[in-house]
């Protein structure tokens, strides 16, 4: 019986062996007069993994994984994008032949891309810095004051040390002696001295009132009045203001007007619609409002970015060159007061708190900043002519731009 049993095992075997062998090698089996006494059966195929059958004398082989020697070699190739909005071009200051007294005029806006999208577009027209000048001086932090204080009292003066010693490619001269809370300059006055810096320089000039609408509407037209052929830029109109009238006068004498909204896009666009019924579309500059580093930047910058994305992608409500009041960083107090020494000196630091704000902004596609100390615009001017050199970073320059002393 014993004998019976092991041949009957070493049957069945063989015959799975056999059948294992089969499954192995074709990929369908019909079986034909063939009857299965069986309890439970379940079959699994892999038809696609070949399948190799093992004795209880052999091992299952490991396979050792190779470990890659070097990078697959690709190559990278930056994907260019299509953008359907342009930001309109608009021309400030005007020339002899172009019936003003100007050296030369400015174009601001024209970008196909975001901000420095080299890879997409060329730049078409670079970013502006006018310097700040007021016909009655502010209070002003000592070091703000330093490079001007022997000419704050004469606006021409100020303006004409700007260009002279600082290069100035542009003045924003802000009439801040017409509001009727400080000084109520008349309107004829201003007019004047808007012609006094006109006549003591020759670069394009901006042109900014007090911020009270009915104020600053009469100004505003005396203003363009005397600066006519001078393709001034109006600053600003906002819509608490007679914008029908504004744009009248704006419209008449040839000149731009700078739209300020307070950090909204859908109050930009109401206003620049409000502008479009009487002024065309290439006079028009939007301010949506700059925030000092550290005061409400963050919301300052999202916003300019989302107006400037807006553009390019095909809002024609928002496709205008974009303004920053860059000069609002010295509002923010750790800019110019006395602190801790850790914080630096204060010489500096002002300076830097400019920089800073203007570089955050200047990354979201501004092209007309204003301005005021010489050292931060100087720095801007600096990072605006690389950025637009297209050159490439030396690594080796900036791996170790920070050290720490412990």
């Amino acid at each position: 019986m014993g004998n019976n049993r092991r041949e009957e095992k070493k049957s069945d075997m063989k015959l799975n062996l056999n059948l294992l062998e089969l499954l192995s090698k074709y990929t369908e089996i019909v079986l034909e007069d063939v009857e299965l006494e069986i309890g439970d059966l379940e079959l699994s195929f892999q038809p696609s993994i070949p399948m190799q059958i093992f004795t209880s004398a052999q091992q299952v082989p490991i396979l050792e994984k190779a470990k890659p020697v070097k990078l697959l070699d690709a190559e990278f190739r930056i994907p260019k994008g299509k953008y359907p909005g342009k930001i309109i071009e608009v021309k400030l200051g005007a020339t002899k032949g172009e019936g003003g007294s100007r050296g030369n005029s400015i174009v601001l806006g024209g970008e196909e891309a975001p901000a420095y999208y080299l890879f997409d577009s060329p730049i078409i027209n670079s970013p502006v810095i006018a310097f700040d000048v007021f016909d009655k001086a502010p209070p002003l932090a000592k070091v703000m004051k330093a490079p001007f204080k022997d000419v704050l009292h004469d606006p021409a003066e100020w303006a004409k040390r700007c260009v002279d010693k600082f290069g100035a490619e542009m003045v924003q001269l802000h009439l801040t002696s017409i509001d009727p809370l400080l000084s109520d300059t008349s309107p004829k006055e201003a007019a004047k001295t808007v012609e006094d810096v006109l006549q003591a320089v020759d670069v394009p000039i901006a042109v900014g009132g007090c911020g009270d609408p009915n104020k600053d509407l009469k100004v505003f037209k005396k203003v363009a009045e005397v600066g006519e052929g001078e393709r001034l830029l109006i600053n600003s109109v906002t819509l608490d203001m007679d914008i029908e009238a504004l744009a009248e006068i704006v419209k008449k004498h040839g000149h731009a007007v700078l739209a300020f909204t307070s950090m909204d896009m859908a109050l930009a666009r109401e206003l620049n619609r409000k502008l479009y019924e009487f002024l065309p579309k290439e006079d028009i500059i939007i301010d949506t409002t700059t925030a000092a580093l550290g005061y409400g930047l963050d919301y300052a910058f999202s916003v300019m970015e989302r107006t400037r994305l807006a553009g390019v992608m095909g809002d024609k409500e928002l496709q205008h060159p974009m303004a920053s009041g860059t000069t609002n960083a010295w509002a923010a107090r750790e800019a110019w007061m006395k602190m801790d020494p850790k914080w630096g000196l204060r010489e500096y630091r002002g300076p830097i708190w400019e920089t800073v704000t203007a570089l955050t902004l200047l990354l979201t596609g501004v092209d007309f900043f204003m301005m005021m100390h010489p050292a931060a615009v100087k720095s801007i001017k600096e990072i605006i002519a690389y950025f637009n050199s297209g050159k490439k970073a030396d690594p080796e320059r900036i791996a170790n731009w920070v050290s720490v002393k412990i």
